[in-house]
């Protein structure tokens, strides 16, 4: 598990101005998105943003950066101690 004294844990961050726009800091990959869902990697864990026309406006892996623009409703967190995440894991795990 990740430890906040971690330098690369701190470097995690996210800004939510309203509920239109998001940037996320930490950003290691995108594993997958749509117009509703983004799941990504982050030196925090699987982050998982919901919505509605969720567009990724800005990506840049080397500086570790991500915006998304649309209608977000949700941020979580998926539990990476099981070595699984993803739908399958929460239906099965």
């Amino acid at each position: 598990m990740a430890s906040y004294d971690n330098p690369a844990y701190t470097a995690h961050q996210l800004t939510l101005e309203g509920r239109e726009r998001l940037t996320v800091s930490g950003v290691e990959d995108v594993e997958r998105f749509d117009e509703n869902t983004i799941v990504m990697s982050t030196t925090a864990g699987t982050l998982v943003i919901t919505g509605e026309n969720l567009h990724i406006g800005k990506l840049s892996l080397d500086g570790g950066e991500l915006h998304v623009d649309g209608q977000i409703d949700a941020l979580s967190y998926e539990d990476q101690s099981y070595g699984r995440s993803g739908l399958l894991h929460r239906l099965f795990g």
